[in-house]
């Protein structure tokens, strides 16, 4: 199961259930898929275009220890959108 997080300008951010480590979350932009580190908001696996990277970084900076409680709590919910 893979909660979504949130949802902007077609990217849609979510976290699966009992994840692997390091704490991360994925996100989906048309057919590209990547996952992102939470310490250091780094890819980790996959592709995004600069700008949809940029984006989904601004709005992780935003919500970084948010994302974070939830990685550690499993207490998902949603987040702002980036506007």
């Amino acid at each position: 199961m893979m909660p979504e997080i949130s949802r902007f300008l077609g990217i849609i951010i979510s976290m699966y259930f009992d994840d692997h480590a390091p704490p991360h979350f994925h996100v989906r932009y048309n057919e590209y898929r990547a996952s992102v580190s939470l310490p250091d908001l780094n890819i980790i696996a996959g592709f995004l275009p600069a700008k949809v990277r940029g984006l989904v970084e601004e709005w992780a900076e935003l919500h970084q220890d948010e994302l974070l409680y939830m990685w550690e709590t499993q207490e998902f919910h949603k987040i702002k959108p980036l506007v």
